[in-house]
């Protein structure tokens, strides 16, 4: 039997604050499964160029894979319907 998802790692380090406070923002690390080769799509989306930059193609495609996955596993939950 084949696994049914890719297992990524994904780090969120704050670089700047536009107001800075006394607060402080340790990165963020997590691990997630998702169904889909994200490198894949990532690569697809740059090629399109449908954003103003290569940056926000992969911004896009990073947020929508996280995005629709939970979508996915909280099918039932009414924030979704």
């Amino acid at each position: 039997m084949g696994k049914k998802s890719n297992k990524y790692k994904l780090s969120l380090e704050l670089i700047e604050l536009i107001r800075p406070d006394n607060s402080e923002y340790l990165p963020i690390v997590i691990e997630f499964d998702n169904h889909d080769n994200i490198f894949k799509i990532i690569e697809r989306m740059k090629k399109r160029n449908r954003f103003k930059t290569e940056q926000q193609s992969v911004e896009f495609a990073i947020g929508l894979k996280l995005f629709s996955e939970v979508m996915l596993k909280n099918k039932d939950n009414p924030l979704f319907e």
